[in-house]
């Protein structure tokens, strides 16, 4: 019998080369979309902007009205910050507000503020429930939008009537001030309200952007709503809010993700979770016991050893191998040099009985039986060559 040399315990982990070989794919599509995405972004970036802003000719840009607005003398200026849309608020300036959700409680109270007694008009378009109560006091946003887009003035306000039907169907309102205008309604709320303020200035609350929108314009009476709404005033400011504004802003007084998430999506959201663990809980009651089944066809020893032998190979796990071979060795000599089987995987209990049956080396067959693991294939067949060599002898008479 041969001596098998002292080797280290080979590692079944994979390597980096085997890591990188099986995420190499994964890794080349997300730097393609990464490329992709910058080089997009950096073709559209010179001559697009967002949606509403009186620079884009995108179908939801509003560059159209401002060049009707130009023809007829009215200039148009856009600004991003709360201090400059404060400083704008002028007896001859309209000011646009075009997201007012985007405004936290105290932008809004300070914008309020300086608008409410400018003698200016102030146009808030689309404003919510969080935004409407403190930029128009006297109006308030009923939870549910009007069905159709397309609706009638049905009112007395003159720029409506000439208008004539219109797409101002969105956010419904409800004002408590006497001499409000309450125009385009549906189902009795108005989408439309125009709600005078002290010093000859208004405020017109539009329940809905598409009368300003680039593809929208020339239906209905849109463009012409759109100009008589915004020209009344030889200025118009646009005021584009942004959530990187962090003017007359507060710690408290910050929106968090979940502010900004409508109420919809939280009770959907907390469906979903309750559905999925009722789901989960539903899935666990129907686990039980592992019961016993008998295999329906007789699968052959020689295969089953095959297939464990190349599952063994192929995750290059010599030492595993070894020691199921190793085990099942001792396993069998063990009765036959008179050692109890549970003492069978001890070496002071079966190699002295081995050697002594054998009368060889005991360090040999340490090293045999209980030794390290092979280098490589070739080792492993070699060890199993032994180990039936060994077993062959124990059991000659």
């Amino acid at each position: 019998m041969t001596t098998e040399a002292t080797l280290p315990p080979t590692s079944v982990s994979p390597t980096a080369r085997q890591v990188w070989t099986r995420s190499r794919g994964i890794a080349l599509a997300a730097v393609l979309l990464v490329a992709a995405a910058v080089a997009i972004a950096v073709i559209r970036s010179d001559a697009r902007h967002g949606t509403l802003d009186p620079r884009s000719v995108d179908d939801l840009g509003s560059r159209a009205v401002a060049e009707l607005l130009a023809d007829r003398g009215v200039t148009t200026r856009v600004v991003t910050t709360l201090d400059e849309a404060r400083a704008a608020a002028d007896p001859d300036t309209t000011l646009l507000v075009a997201v007012p959700d985007l405004l936290t409680r105290r932008q809004q109270t300070l914008l309020h503020a300086s608008t409410a007694t400018s003698g200016g008009r102030t146009v808030l378009v689309a404003p919510g429930s969080w935004s409407v109560g403190r930029l128009a006091p006297d109006v308030t946003a009923d939870p549910a939008t009007s069905i159709n887009s397309t609706l009638d003035p049905d009112c007395d306000l003159p720029a409506a009537q000439r208008a004539g039907a219109a797409d101002t169907g969105g956010i419904r309102y409800t004002t408590t001030h006497l001499e409000a205008d309450a125009c385009y309604p549906s189902e009795r709320l108005a989408t439309l309200l125009r709600v005078p303020a002290t010093g000859g200035g208004d405020t017109v609350v539009l329940g809905a952007p598409d009368i300003l929108y680039n593809d929208r314009l020339d239906e209905q009476g849109n463009a012409s709503l759109a100009l008589q709404l915004l020209g009344s005033r030889p200025h118009l400011v646009w005021y584009l809010p942004s959530l990187s504004d962090a003017s007359a802003t507060g710690a408290d007084d910050e929106r968090s993700f979940f502010d900004l998430l409508p109420a919809g999506w939280k009770w959907g959201t907390l469906q979903l979770f309750v559905a999925a663990a009722l789901a989960a809980l539903w899935r666990a009651r129907r686990l039980g016991p592992l019961v016993p089944e008998k295999l329906p066809v007789a699968i052959r020893a020689s295969e089953t050893v095959e297939g464990r032998a190349r599952l063994y190979r192929k995750a290059n796990a010599r030492d595993r191998a070894a020691t199921a071979l190793r085990s099942t060795t001792r396993t069998r000599l063990a009765p036959l040099v008179g050692v109890p089987v549970t003492q069978a995987h001890a070496p002071e209990a079966l190699l002295p009985a081995l050697s002594a049956h054998l009368r060889g080396d005991g360090q040999t067959l340490h090293t045999l039986l209980f030794g390290p693991p092979p280098s490589d294939d070739a080792a492993l067949v070699s060890l199993a060559d032994q180990l039936d060599a060994l077993e062959r002898e124990v059991r000659r008479p």
